[in-house]
């Protein structure tokens, strides 16, 4: 029997339009993977913030080394004299100006510049690590956008020859359950490759948002990324990796100078039990019959009648005992976080080694080659399919393999701050 001529595949119809992006005035320009991260690295909007915490963080280092401003004190009133029968003796003006000034006791202004200096370097090492991430997650995004559009490229590639079997089916004379059978397979093989076109399509436009926002354009801009070739590097031995993220790794930085930070803060605390003592001149004069001016030197200190003094150190004891736990959990987490990323960048690069560099190419000739010789009835419905299946799942599994190789890599460098580039993207 013929396959009936009324038989469609709106499905697929649709999804060929979806994937072509027909509608689409003009292809966009292929862009570098090194001059997208390039942009990214220089026009990203939140890079403002780090750098304003900076700013601020030496605007508190200029104020932290100077002394409090003088204060001025002008005491103003009318004084009588009565003698002692209570007959006025004399009336006038009565006032006294001072001038104070607050020294500190030895060694607090260099306190309080150590603590702002710590601060400063925590402000600078926020933006560092930020870039450092911001240059990954660039990449990363950049390669998973070419991965996506190379995935729906070879959805693209089955689609045709799934939609083009309508003619084989409408030209073929056929008797018996057969081609009822082999358009039940086409159909199913239809629907699987539907919610792969779908996930392609989402991984697309999910990285080319992403994208858009990190380098502050608009997120329905579209561009194309040049095919990066990726060449895997052997990375260090553990130990190596494991001092250099003590050394480099910027979130343990910034864990140890929030330590030194603290044990400043410590050191404050207990420098301000002594009082800062307020010394000036001082002058008043009084008209009230004779005329008497007295000069002289004002001096003023607080006295420590609370314990508030010894509740302030007791708290910046227990601040200083939380850093230290804190610095000593970052480490751990850092070490273990490090050998993690070691083993699966490992793993990852013996796997993507497996696979021979013409891997794709043979798969992609396969499913080609199935296609010619069912088209002719020398090649059975089950073979062509699973060969069609072979050819969409080798292409995913070497992308995201390579992927995953490539996120870890960048991991590594980020966790080490080692530039021994284990993963090299060219475009």
């Amino acid at each position: 029997m013929k396959v009936p001529s009324q038989f469609h595949f709106p499905i697929l119809s649709f999804l060929l339009f979806t994937l072509t992006g027909a509608g689409r005035a003009e292809e966009p320009n292929p862009l570098a993977i090194d001059a997208l991260v390039s942009e990214i690295t220089s026009q990203n909007p939140e890079l403002k913030f780090y750098e304003a915490e900076i700013d601020a963080a030496k605007a508190g280092r200029r104020s932290a080394g100077s002394l409090a401003n003088p204060e001025l004190s002008l005491d103003v009133g009318h004084k009588r004299v009565r003698d002692a029968a209570g007959s006025l003796a004399g009336e006038g003006t009565a006032w006294a100006v001072s001038v104070r000034q607050s020294f500190e006791w030895p060694g607090r202004l260099d306190l309080r510049k150590a603590i702002a200096n710590r601060q400063l370097a925590l402000a600078e090492l926020g933006l560092a690590r930020f870039k450092l991430a911001l240059t990954a997650r660039a990449r990363a995004l950049a390669y998973g956008l070419y991965a996506a559009n190379t995935k729906a490229q070879a959805v693209r590639e089955v689609a045709d020859r799934l939609a083009s079997l309508k003619e084989v089916f409408l030209s073929r004379e056929s008797a018996g359950i057969t081609p009822l059978l082999e358009t039940r397979v086409i159909e199913a093989s239809e629907l699987a490759l539907q919610r792969r076109a779908g996930e392609a399509e989402l991984a697309l436009q999910s990285a080319l948002i992403e994208l858009n926002q990190l380098r502050g354009a608009s997120p329905e801009a579209t561009f194309r990324i040049n095919a990066p070739e990726l060449k895997f590097s052997e990375i260090p031995g553990h130990d190596v990796l494991v001092a250099a993220s003590r050394e480099n790794n910027f979130e343990f930085r910034m864990r140890r100078v929030e330590l030194e930070q603290q044990g400043f803060e410590v050191g404050l605390a207990r420098n301000e039990r002594y009082p800062a003592i307020n010394v000036g001149p001082t002058i008043s004069r009084e008209t009230a019959g004779d005329r008497e001016t007295v000069i002289g030197l004002s001096l003023s200190v607080p006295l420590p009648l609370t314990s508030r003094a010894r509740g302030a150190v007791d708290l910046a004891e227990a601040r200083r005992r939380q850093a230290e736990v804190v610095l000593q959990v970052a480490e751990r987490n850092l070490v273990k976080d490090v050998l993690i990323a070691t083993h699966t960048f490992a793993t990852k690069l013996a796997e993507s080694r497996r696979w021979s560099p013409d891997a794709i190419g043979k798969f992609r000739e396969a499913a080609d080659l199935a296609d010619r010789h069912y088209r002719l009835g020398a090649v059975p419905v089950a073979t062509y399919i699973e060969l069609q299946n072979a050819y969409l799942e080798a292409v995913e599994a070497l992308l995201d393999t390579q992927r995953e190789a490539l996120d870890t890599g960048l991991r590594l460098q980020e966790l080490t701050g080692l530039d021994f580039n284990p993963v090299e993207t060219k475009s």
